[in-house]
């Protein structure tokens, strides 16, 4: 009973750490012209026409981890939803929410999808909603890059190359 205890607090502390403890100043936002593949940190690309990718970056996973956290800002010109999420890099990829209740942070898988409100930003951050990446098949280093397919229920799909990188700290953050 004691390992499986520890067995499931190791578990759900790696699963968190993958969600981020540090912060990361929001990316400008401009139009670049549409693309199937996208280049992190670079001008953020159009996809069909309707969906602006920015700013998509993973957290480097720590020695063992078997998952990871990936952050993004998606903004629609249209009403939308992130359908699903794929990578040859993880056996399996969702959409999570983070919340708090009852002053406990609480992590859930969005099984309807993550919604984009035409013409509004929506930013999966550290400590918010997020891409998880479950049963990784290698460690996220920093310095490399996440292949990462966003499945839309209207737009078409887009590969995006998310770099993998640690953020800089933030206020009293160590």
């Amino acid at each position: 009973m004691k390992y499986a205890l520890t067995l499931s607090m190791t578990v759900a502390t790696l699963a968190l750490a993958a969600c981020g403890s540090q912060t990361e100043a929001p990316a400008a936002h401009t139009e670049a012209p549409a693309a199937e593949t996208v280049a992190a940190e670079t001008t953020p690309t159009v996809v069909a026409g309707a969906v602006t990718i920015e700013d998509a970056w993973c957290r480097p996973s720590p020695n063992g981890a078997k998952a990871g956290g990936c952050y993004v800002i998606l903004t629609s010109s249209l009403d939308d939803t992130l359908t699903g999420i794929s990578t040859d890099q993880a056996d399996m990829a969702q959409v999570h929410e983070m919340k708090m209740e009852d002053g406990v942070m609480k992590m859930a898988h969005l099984d309807k999808g993550l919604p984009l409100v035409a013409n509004q930003r929506t930013e999966l951050k550290p400590h918010g909603n997020h891409i998880m990446l479950m049963g990784l098949k290698a460690p996220l280093v920093s310095g490399q890059t996440a292949k990462i397919t966003l499945t839309f229920e209207k737009a078409a799909p887009a590969t995006v190359d998310f770099d993998i990188r640690t953020p800089p700290m933030v206020g009293g953050e160590q």
